[in-house]
């Protein structure tokens, strides 16, 4: 299965990856049997079409046995998530929100 995942793309990312694979939600892309070759050819297209944007990102991933994790990732742009590599397996890391700001005066509080 291949998957690819598009945040805020110009309409020719849409258009092309709709021609090649299943749009099974706004953005998100999959393929239950692409083989390395088409999906190199996919790839390829998308980083020569990618010119760096605000918010602008594609993910793809995919089965891949001989990873540790099972899983390969290639991503251009930034993705909302910080992929972290532990130990072949891959995980999302979000920043903790940020605790409120303790009262900076002495004064009494009700």
């Amino acid at each position: 299965m291949t998957i690819v995942v598009t945040r805020n793309s110009p309409p020719r990312f849409r258009g092309f990856l709709a021609s090649c694979m299943c749009e099974i939600a706004p953005g998100v892309y999959s393929s239950p049997r692409m083989n390395d070759a088409v999906r190199r050819r996919i790839w390829a297209v998308l980083e020569d079409w990618y010119e760096p944007a605000p918010e602008h990102a594609v993910l793809m991933t995919w089965r891949d046995t001989s990873l540790p994790g099972g899983q390969a990732i290639r991503v251009l742009g930034a993705p909302r998530q910080d992929l972290w590599d532990h130990d072949g397996v891959f995980l999302a890391r979000r920043p903790l929100p940020d605790e409120p700001a303790p009262p900076q005066d002495d004064q009494e509080r009700e």
